[in-house]
């Protein structure tokens, strides 16, 4: 992590170990299917609650509920409320949600080019 390496631009106080501490826990929370899935979601715009449970297909109202809460806290999604009877609530993606995606995006791409190799060595291994 980011102890590992030399980091420019960083305050001279700044202090590395709860930044390597802080990435460890980030990528914990977002590496997960749910979170990847939504993030997905969300990249095509903005959706209310139940729209993002239709889009992310297998995803409980519990899962998605944690989920949503656990981005926003890390200021991936934001939360609006609209003050409507009922109260309408839409979720989008934040500045660093959308780079985010881009990433997400970056791994779907490896998955589906490198496929065919991952199941041939699964075939391999399933043979031994």
């Amino acid at each position: 992590m980011v102890t590992k390496r030399v980091l420019v631009g960083l305050p001279e106080d700044a202090d590395l170990r709860r930044a390597d501490s802080l990435a460890r826990e980030i990528f914990s929370d977002v590496a997960n299917k749910w979170a990847l899935l939504i993030i997905e979601a969300l990249g095509e715009g903005t959706l209310r609650f139940s729209e993002l449970r239709d889009e992310v297909e297998g995803v409980s109202h519990k899962m998605l509920t944690q989920n949503l809460r656990m981005l926003e806290r890390n200021g991936l999604v934001e939360r609006t409320v609209h003050p409507t009877v009922p109260p309408r609530v839409e979720y989008t993606l934040t500045g660093p949600g959308r780079a985010l995606r881009t990433a997400v995006d970056a791994i779907c791409g490896w998955t589906h080019e490198h496929l065919g190799h991952i199941e041939q060595a699964r075939e391999r291994f399933a043979d031994r």
